[in-house]
């Protein structure tokens, strides 16, 4: 096939431009910002486009699909000249399902765990030799890339996200894909820019589950009132398997399953992701892994890029980073890491980056999220309220909306690097929690405070 790329820069855009070209089809794309390591990668394989910027006149006849990316505007110069020569113009889930309909689709959903438990399932799946299709929103140890495609393969896992699909396709992804095997691990208000109520949001996992085909397997997270609600009340016609988070213990700052094989050590820790690990356990057993199997192969696990992520560690002092941002992955994070480190000081660090964490009406939601940590600190950028055209918050309205009076607040990139980088960290536990870098904290650098 001959497909052009609008939009070809973006993380997930540039997986699926790699993977379609090692599957032979030819590629072009366009951007109008590319960054690492979407430049790097994209460059080796002769995809990186020569110019940035949007070139009506690479949208010709002889393209068979046209793959749009969120990133590109409804008035797209490119998107329209595709629209009037009539070019078959897909969006990134759209294109994945055109992609999968003849296979088994196994779809990961949930506000919270989804990468995670995708990660988990492809990292026994590849222990024990079997192959998949895939899709996933992280960089995985063991995986060139975060998509992979195959004529051959007759099962596909993917993460199945609840934002938009496209600038012309206003549908959460997890629609399109029409799942044989889902998943929901939780449920908890965000993208309050496109999902104003919380019963709007929660009407999104409805509609997921209602797309199932006809006689598919629901596993679901039954320590979560809402997904409990949500699948248990749907009207279509599928199997429901619960799961639960399961027994286990902490020992040396090991946690340590309890299962009929006897205590596995893990290299993750937390109850939620102990109860990731039981959701991506049942998703297995139906691809046809035993338990002895699956925990044979999930002792190894450390993770998804940037979750829960240690970036170092002597004998006084740890440091992870995490892409936690909503309120419910915030307080399951800082509670995890203070249960594993219970004899530490944990310092918790949040960095409000997204539109949803920066709305005053939206704040209130994180009462309470970072009452585990020792010391809490939040940073939040004066200059990204401003771009994201939201009203105004105060470092007041932020100490209010967390209800804690010694909650430290910071937005000067420099002065929370400052105070970072002048603690006394004997005896201490670091979380950097953020989906960005606190104004260009280097994380490497981080490392230096050990």
């Amino acid at each position: 096939m001959n497909v052009h790329f609008i939009s070809i820069g973006g993380s997930a855009m540039h997986n699926l431009a790699l993977a379609l070209h090692d599957k032979g089809d030819h590629i072009t794309g366009s951007d109008d910002a590319i960054f690492e390591p979407s430049k790097s990668r994209l460059k080796e394989k002769g995809l990186l486009p020569d110019a940035l910027g949007w070139f009506p006149e690479k949208i010709h006849v002889g393209l068979d699909a046209i793959i749009l990316g969120m990133h590109a505007k409804a008035d797209n110069p490119e998107l329209i000249r595709a629209q009037e020569l009539g070019i078959e113009i897909y969006s990134y889930p759209e294109f994945l399902y055109e992609h999968a309909k003849n296979k088994t689709r196994v779809v990961i959903g949930g506000s919270h765990g989804k990468t995670t438990i995708t990660s988990m399932i492809l990292h026994v799946l590849k222990y024990h030799g079997i192959e998949v299709d895939f899709m996933v929103g992280a960089q995985l140890d063991g995986f060139d890339r975060m998509v992979h495609l195959t004529d051959k393969n007759e099962v596909i896992v993917l993460e199945g996200d609840e934002y938009l699909s496209s600038p012309i396709d206003l549908r959460p992804k997890f629609h399109l894909y029409k799942a044989n095997i889902g998943l929901i691990s939780g449920i908890a208000w965000d993208h309050i820019n496109v999902f104003p109520t919380f019963e709007n949001y929660v009407d999104q996992f409805k509609i997921f589950v209602d797309t199932m085909v006809k006689g598919g397997m629901m596993v679901y997270n039954e320590e979560d009132p809402e997904v409990k609600k949500v699948v248990e009340e749907t009207s279509n016609q599928i199997k429901k398997y619960p799961y639960k988070t399961p027994e286990y213990s902490i020992e040396n700052g090991m946690t340590l399953l309890d299962t009929a094989e006897g205590e596995i050590p893990l290299e993750i820790f937390g109850k939620h992701n102990l109860q990731n690990l039981e959701g991506a356990r049942s998703i297995c057993f139906h691809l046809g892994v035993s338990e002895e199997e699956f925990y044979e192969a999930i002792a190894d696990f450390k993770g998804a890029s940037k979750r829960l992520e240690k970036i170092g560690e002597n004998e006084q002092t740890v440091i992870f980073k995490d892409f936690a941002h909503s309120p419910s992955k915030v307080e399951a994070t800082t509670n995890a890491v203070k249960e594993q480190y219970a004899n530490r000081k944990l310092l918790a660090c949040l960095e409000l980056h997204t539109y949803s964490s920066l709305n005053e009406d939206f704040l209130k939601e994180y009462v309470g999220t970072l009452d585990k940590a020792d010391e809490a600190v939040v940073f939040y950028s004066p200059h990204a309220v401003k771009i994201k055209r939201l009203k105004e918050v105060s470092e007041q309205q932020i100490a209010k909306a967390f209800n804690r009076d010694n909650l430290i607040v910071y937005t000067d990139p420099k002065a929370f690097k400052d105070f970072l980088f002048s603690k006394n960290l004997e005896d201490s536990a670091v979380l950097l929690m953020s989906s960005g870098n606190y104004g260009g904290l280097d994380f490497e650098e981080v490392k230096e405070l050990l």
